[in-house]
């Protein structure tokens, strides 16, 4: 098997996941009590204005025909209209995408830059009073609610020593950085916490190998050691801990973004479930699973990339 193949492989197989993921998104929605239509219209109800919405959403068909036409629409690209915002679903996600892709991208790179030297120090500390501090910390930080966590910064940071924006996005790269610094903290500190203790656990694994004193008795400084020989190969079972904790951050960026009222999907997802918005929340659990099944391909991509030992004949 070569690398190429082994990345076949894998588009291959998700196939049936993405199918599956439409699926899902579709049926879910239909298990939820209640009357959509009655909740779209509202107060302006009536049996001939529900008998028209439900015939121009398709509703008034069967179950497997109004699949179809949803599949139908997924493949031209076209996700509907939203009823509460009188616009197209896809525009919507458009507007709104940018704000949670920052906060995904700025948790992932803060979690990085936590972990990656504090798992390391306490690797080469074993059992030593930093490394105990270390664990200490972030098994607490762990074990605390996300949405707690929020609360908490928010009434330091913000209302108190007013370091921080409350809520909102920002419009420039800088304000960006500043206003989704808290939130994007808040996430880091749980995913920080799972890649600190995989990550050291791994160094240590690697410290114990044969080869590293192969490599000491060849005069390579420690630096050189510790770079080119341990973390390298440490890193490879913690990319794997890293991507799968990436997909499932991206689904813990709905509470965050309504404790710090970001403009993103989760925050939109959240209203549109309350709205009964069927076509914002398909197309927002469909956008959702894609990031999970894209990012789930990535992490292949690279352990492929970084392991030759998945290049053979």
């Amino acid at each position: 098997m070569t690398r190429f193949s082994f990345v076949g492989g894998r588009l291959l197989q998700l196939i049936p996941v993405v199918l599956g993921i439409t699926i899902i998104a579709f049926f879910i929605l239909r298990l939820i009590p209640g009357d959509p239509v009655v909740v779209m219209l509202g107060q302006h109800y009536t049996p001939q204005a529900g008998a028209v919405l439900r015939a121009n959403l398709g509703l008034d068909k069967p179950v497997w025909a109004q699949y179809f036409i949803f599949m139908n629409h997924i493949i031209h690209l076209n996700l509907g209209d939203s009823i509460y915002y009188q616009m197209p679903v896809t525009t919507l996600i458009g507007q709104r995408l940018p704000a949670t892709l920052w906060l995904v991208g700025y948790s992932a790179m803060l979690a990085l830059l936590i972990s990656v030297p504090l798992a390391t120090l306490s690797a080469l500390r074993k059992d030593g009073v930093f490394d105990q501090a270390v664990r200490t910390v972030f098994l607490l930080t762990f074990a605390m609610p996300a949405f707690w966590v929020g609360l908490v910064f928010t009434l330091l940071f913000s209302l108190r020593l007013h370091l921080f924006p409350v809520s909102g996005y920002g419009a420039t790269f800088t304000e960006h950085l500043r206003t989704l610094f808290l939130p994007s903290l808040t996430i880091s500190l749980g995913f920080a916490a799972i890649l600190i203790r995989t990550l050291r656990s791994s160094i240590l694994t690697v410290l114990r190998a044969e080869y590293l004193d192969t490599a000491r008795a060849k005069g390579l400084s420690r630096g050189r050691i510790l770079w080119r020989h341990v973390l390298r190969n440490a890193m490879l079972s913690t990319l794997t801990v890293f991507g799968v904790n990436l997909a499932y951050l991206i689904g813990g960026t709905v509470i965050i973004e309504n404790v710090f009222a970001v403009p993103g999907l989760g925050q939109l997802l959240t209203s549109s479930i309350f709205t009964r918005d069927l076509s914002v929340v398909q197309g927002i659990t469909l956008i959702f699973a894609l990031f999970v099944v894209t990012i789930s391909l990535l992490t292949d991509v690279a352990y492929a990339a970084l392991d030759p030992r998945l290049a053979f004949d």
